[in-house]
């Protein structure tokens, strides 16, 4: 097992890794909208769903990895209202075939709009 903490990503009060890899998969802990000092900026539904996605892709990164190594998402949405503007954004950052998903809603109280965590599946480095 092995800790992925992208550089310059500040240590989290609560007692958790941002990520784990771990027999061939990347486990991306929850990622809400916070900037680098790990303050949760409030937004638009939109801005802290690309926010909170941007803090995932960084993290995967720091793995070797992209978005289209995801192959689970579970998102947390503090509202119905937001599921459509959801499906939309999603479509743009996710390319088919889509990871499968759990979409969850009116979980997260109200100092969130929108989280997520993913499973990637992890690459081997490449050959130089």
């Amino acid at each position: 097992m092995e800790v992925i903490r992208p550089a310059g990503l500040p240590l989290g009060r609560l007692p958790f890794s941002p990520a784990i890899r771990a027999n061939g998969f990347v486990f991306v802990s929850g990622q809400a909208s916070t900037d680098e000092k790990g303050n949760i900026v409030a937004d638009s539904f939109a801005g802290e769903m690309r926010r909170s996605i941007a803090n995932v892709v960084t993290i995967l990164e720091a793995a070797g990895l992209t978005l289209r190594d995801v192959v689970q998402v579970r998102s947390y949405l503090q509202s119905g209202d937001d599921l459509a503007e959801y499906n939309t954004i999603y479509r743009e950052l996710f390319q088919e075939p889509y990871p499968v998903r759990t979409t969850t809603v009116g979980c997260i109280g109200t100092a969130i709009r929108y989280e997520i965590d993913v499973v990637a599946v992890d690459r081997p480095p490449s050959a130089s």
